[in-house]
């Protein structure tokens, strides 16, 4: 499973880890990853999604139907090869 989040695309960023001597040793920083259990009032079925919590408050403000379109979106613009 990869650490990105399918609601709002987010992934890891490179950051450092800065000393007390202020020496800089790279890191990356992921995003804050749950498995969640969320009830699709559509379909009358719980299904598990693994979302940040910045896509868990998505989901919460706008429904699930609006982010699962707002996720195929997101995911049809970074991954179109025309």
């Amino acid at each position: 499973m990869s650490r990105v989040c399918p609601i709002t695309g987010r992934g890891r960023h490179k950051a450092h880890n800065v000393s007390h001597a202020n020496n800089k040793t790279r890191k990356w920083q992921y995003p804050n990853l749950r498995t969640k259990r969320i009830f699709d009032e559509a379909t009358g079925q719980w299904v598990r999604v693994r979302v940040s919590a910045r896509g868990l408050k998505t989901i919460t403000k706008n429904g699930i139907p609006t982010a699962w379109r707002k996720m195929i979106e997101l995911h049809t613009a970074t991954h179109s090869h025309a």
